[in-house]
């Protein structure tokens, strides 16, 4: 993923927002908003033709050396392209590329209620970890997260 992709970007991510199970976020932020809280490094998009379909990236979860080799995954998809294999696609090659630079813990927070991105972690080797209950309020309505993990096969 290039600065120059972020119109399509974020074209994705609100799609995901104004869905209402994919995140808690409410906006899409500006790029130099987005780019500070994401790992250079561990940026993707999917591509059919000429068209960016899905994009994946990693934040970290501290600032704190302990955890440099634990991060956070995001995964979208374009409505368009949903079912056939695109996140499937991103996550794994996102996971091979964590995995190379020595990342060691990738960790997810998803609504229960998207079943989509529930099999699309639990199949990359996610298992959940717990479930945050009433861990945030989304228009008025406390919602609960579940805490999926996956450990790095080399570690």
């Amino acid at each position: 993923m290039r600065r120059r992709d972020w119109p399509a970007v974020a074209a994705i991510y609100r799609e995901g927002i104004e869905g209402g199970d994919a995140t808690f976020e409410t906006f899409v932020p500006a790029w130099a908003e987005w780019d500070a809280g994401h790992l250079d490094d561990h940026r993707l998009v999917a591509t059919e033709g000429n068209s960016i379909v899905g994009w994946a990236a990693l934040s970290p979860v501290s600032g704190r050396c302990v955890y440099a080799g634990v991060a956070e995954d995001s995964v979208y998809v374009s409505e368009s392209a949903r079912g056939h294999g695109v996140g499937s696609a991103l996550l794994r090659a996102l996971l091979a590329d964590s995995e190379a630079a020595g990342i060691w813990t990738i960790q997810a927070g998803v609504f229960p209620e998207n079943t989509a991105s529930l099999r699309l972690h639990h199949g990359c080797g996610f298992r959940t970890v717990g479930l945050r209950e009433r861990i945030g309020r989304m228009n008025g309505v406390w919602r609960d997260v579940l805490l999926l993990e996956r450990r790095s096969r080399l570690r």
